[in-house]
């Protein structure tokens, strides 16, 4: 490892920043922002982070990606270089001429290689401590201190040590005022949990936003099926590197489909539901990590009981599962992007427009009981010129309401949604899906959250 690492993300890291003056200034103009995101991976466990890594390689362009960390778990308690990373980087590499042609903000390959880095190379808490920096950890310390408003997103896709030794540093090393100034800044996205560190980190750190999502198995298209070998495997240098399943197919990917800033939710509001799944907003008690964990220490995480963390609702991956063709599409769609050179030729997004808002944050209004309301999507756009379908539905898991919500005309652009009369102070989601006749054909989300007057 080069010691010249810790500069050069500085530069990279403050040279991307955002001022608040800017984000809202550019807010007014309609534009959506990418959210900031660091991924931790225990690349080699298993094949899934190879796989999880392409498909967030292909979405780079609606993520600020701030860190891609070698790190270690249950499945791989040691690591000692980046060569798997390098191998993914040097094929999106190949593939950055022709994806820039299909989206802004793809980031370039030297941009992601000067902060894909070393995280902790041993496993759970036995590496975290004093003179045990690493530097992926200080790569986060860096990156939350950065003079940006916006949340980072710290996901976890193996163990969570190399984040604990960012928290274990900075509780070390500044006044109370500043570690929970340090700590607000965060969002933590654990997947399974795969060492003893994320219970260590609930403990200690009881006011940090800690998601351990579980119900990440079911969602995925079929194993090693016609979708994997013909719309991403066959497909250039990023398909050639997105091996076989063995277990599970992408276990890792709901952490950034979570934030994926695609106008179905406000990714910091867990029970709205999204292409990661749907949280419950009351932290849980013992949420336990992986059973290998305990085999390799009986107590590993009883030790720290009580900790608490936000978990799945009742739906798991279900919650996943239901936007299914439009994630696979998604997919599907970029890795065709990955390999053709003209614009022309491939599918793009269309924009959906709610209510005359270009943006894709959640919108909020109120009714009242036993009125009808117009919900429109005039002014939705395709930029490839196709002809664009629209659908209306009620979202009743997150809606405090638990009835039935009558939606008229709900497949054309304006939809006419009656209010129930014994909604009184609850809240009703609506969605509208905005998708074209492209091939394959792609999806917009718009949320409406309807506050009922009490």
């Amino acid at each position: 490892m080069k010691n010249t690492w810790v500069p050069l993300i500085f530069l990279f890291l403050f040279a991307s920043r955002v001022s608040a003056q800017a984000i809202q200034e550019q807010e007014l103009e309609g534009i959506s922002y990418r959210p900031r995101i660091i991924n931790t991976t225990d690349l080699g466990a298993d094949p899934d982070d190879k796989q999880s890594m392409v498909r967030q390689l292909v979405s780079a362009s609606e993520f600020d990606i701030e860190g891609l960390i070698v790190a270690t778990g249950c499945w791989r308690k040691t690591q000692s270089n980046t060569k798997m990373l390098d191998t993914i980087l040097d094929a999106y590499a190949a593939a950055y001429p022709n994806l820039k042609v299909h989206a802004d903000g793809y980031p370039t390959p030297e941009y992601l290689r000067s902060l894909s880095v070393m995280g902790q190379t041993g496993y759970g808490m036995d590496d975290v401590g004093s003179g045990k920096d690493s530097p992926g950890s200080e790569l986060i310390i860096a990156s939350a201190d950065g003079d940006d408003p916006r949340p980072l997103w710290v996901m976890g896709w193996g163990g969570m040590n190399t984040i604990a030794q960012a928290l274990w540093k900075v509780r070390d090393t500044r006044s109370d005022e500043g570690l929970k100034k340090f700590l607000s800044k965060l969002r933590l996205f654990d997947v399974l949990g795969q060492d003893d560190a994320g219970a260590w980190i609930a403990k200690n750190f009881p006011d940090v936003f800690y998601i351990r999502a579980t119900g990440v198995y079911g969602w995925q298209p079929p194993k090693n099926g016609d979708y994997q070998r013909n719309a991403i495997q066959n497909h250039g240098p990023l398909g050639a590197v997105y091996p076989d399943t063995q277990w599970a197919t992408e276990g890792d990917s709901p952490a950034f489909m979570h934030v994926y800033p695609n106008g179905l939710n406000d990714p910091g509001q867990i029970d709205q539901g999204s292409w990661g799944g749907r949280f419950d907003p009351t932290r849980k008690a013992g949420i336990r990590s992986m059973s290998e964990v305990a085999k390799i220490e009986n107590d590993a995480e009883t030790q720290y009981d009580p900790y608490y963390m936000y978990g799945n609702t009742e739906e798991g991956a279900d919650a996943i599962k239901r936007w299914s063709k439009g994630y696979n599409n998604d997919f599907a769609a970029r890795m065709d992007w990955s390999i053709i050179s003209n614009y022309k030729d491939a599918n793009h997004h269309p924009v959906a427009v709610l209510n005359g808002d270009r943006t894709r944050r959640v919108m909020y209004m109120t009714a009242s009981a036993g009125n009808n309301i117009v919900l429109s999507a005039e002014g939705s756009t395709d930029p490839d010129g196709n002809s664009i379908s629209y659908e209306w539905s009620f979202y009743d898991e997150p809606s405090s309401y638990e009835g039935s919500v009558s939606i008229m005309n709900d497949k054309s652009m304006k939809a006419s949604i009656e209010i129930p009369e014994n909604s009184k102070g609850r809240n009703i989601h609506v969605i509208l899906e905005v998708y074209d006749n492209g091939s394959p054909n792609l999806y917009a989300y718009r949320r409406m959250i309807i506050n009922v007057n009490p």
